[in-house]
């Protein structure tokens, strides 16, 4: 993906700017040390453009640190920040404890760094694990040396488990059935050890801590490696390509547009209450895997077609077929997204599209 081009859309301009219109408590960031890691996904890069821009428009005057494993494609994908004193890049692992010279100062801490696609997770699923656990514990103790300090955990629809057949939606207190005995378990199960850790930190060290549960998101700042099915799709669209579906597409997920998880993210950092977790999702964007196939196949002209899916690929899919989230709680926070599934999909197709061009 050509970031650099993308990042200078109209569309994805507009976005940022749509956020920063939003009613939330900025104030509540001027001065402040915010660190995010996994700072180059599709997320986390979203998060840093939203942050620098509200830094410019709005003199807050906060300092954004960056964690990322690759220190020379973090410097290209955020190029035009390089030299500016609220921008500072820290090339960690995050599975290592967090030198306290390095970030001297966090007041609020976004955990963004996970595996968080199919592949990932059948080729690294202790990787995948130790993130999401190791990692987890790292950035929590640096929160634990900060008083007052923020930590927001970005965790994971998958949380829910599979539907035991007795909800149509999640809300925050359900617990579904998850077989730990397997390779695939790696990613929930740990993403609720997570959540878990959370709460240990938050009784032992008094550490304030809100948890932000995602659903399936995606977005033009995704990134070339990612192999969840809705990316693949999206590839598909873009080189004018059949649609390839590996499954009946039977399942029925809830989906986000990267923008409208930021402000979710945002709305979760700044408004949630300590040691409650949130949906962020809507209605408008649960759709089955079928359709949302059908959807990228209409925009490209093309069909949709079946295909069985390999073995890293099966090891990696998900076992749950129904995963729809109520996103009640955070709504009564104020959010509201912006695109549902069909103007999400499009609107990602046609900047990925005109930034090739």
């Amino acid at each position: 993906m050509n970031y650099n081009s993308i990042c200078r859309n109209d569309g994805y301009i507009r976005d940022i700017k749509n956020i920063a219109a939003k009613d939330l408590p900025w104030g509540r960031l001027a001065g402040k040390a915010v660190v995010i890691s996994g700072a180059s996904g599709m997320i986390g890069s979203f998060l840093i453009d939203v942050l620098m821009f509200i830094n410019e428009v709005l003199n807050l005057r906060c300092n954004v640190y960056a964690i990322v494993r690759n220190e020379s494609r973090a410097k290209q994908r955020f190029d035009r920040y390089l030299g500016r004193v609220d921008f500072n890049i820290i090339c960690h692992d995050i599975n290592k404890t967090v030198d306290p010279d390095v970030i001297p100062k966090a007041d609020l801490i976004f955990h963004l760094a996970s595996n968080t696609h199919p592949v990932a997770y059948a080729t690294e699923p202790v990787g995948t694990i130790m993130t999401n656990v190791l990692g987890t514990d790292n950035l929590l103790k640096l929160a634990a040396k900060n008083e007052g300090a923020r930590f927001v955990f970005a965790s994971s629809n998958e949380v829910y488990g599979e539907n035991r057949g007795d909800q149509e939606k999640f809300d925050e207190s359900y617990c579904g059935y998850i077989d730990p005995n397997t390779l695939r378990a790696g990613y929930p199960e740990s993403k609720r050890c997570g959540e878990a850790l959370c709460q240990a930190y938050r009784k032992q060290y008094g550490v304030d801590a809100v948890i932000a549960r995602l659903t399936r998101s995606y977005g033009p700042t995704m990134l070339d490696t990612d192999t969840k099915a809705i990316s693949q799709f999206i590839k598909n669209a873009l080189n004018g390509e059949d649609i390839v579906l590996k499954s009946e597409g039977r399942q029925l997920y809830s989906y986000t547009y990267v923008a409208d998880a930021v402000y979710g993210l945002l709305t979760v950092a700044l408004k949630g209450d300590d040691g409650e977790a949130y949906n962020i999702a809507d209605e408008s964007s649960d759709i089955s895997l079928r359709d949302l196939a059908q959807i990228m196949a209409d925009w490209a002209g093309r069909e949709v077609i079946f295909q069985l899916p390999d073995d890293i690929e099966r090891a990696g899919y998900s076992a749950a077929t129904k995963a729809r989230l109520d996103g009640g709680k955070i709504e009564d926070l104020g959010w509201r997204p912006s695109y549902d599934i069909k103007n999400g999909v499009e609107h990602t197709l046609e900047m990925l599209r005109d930034s090739e061009t």
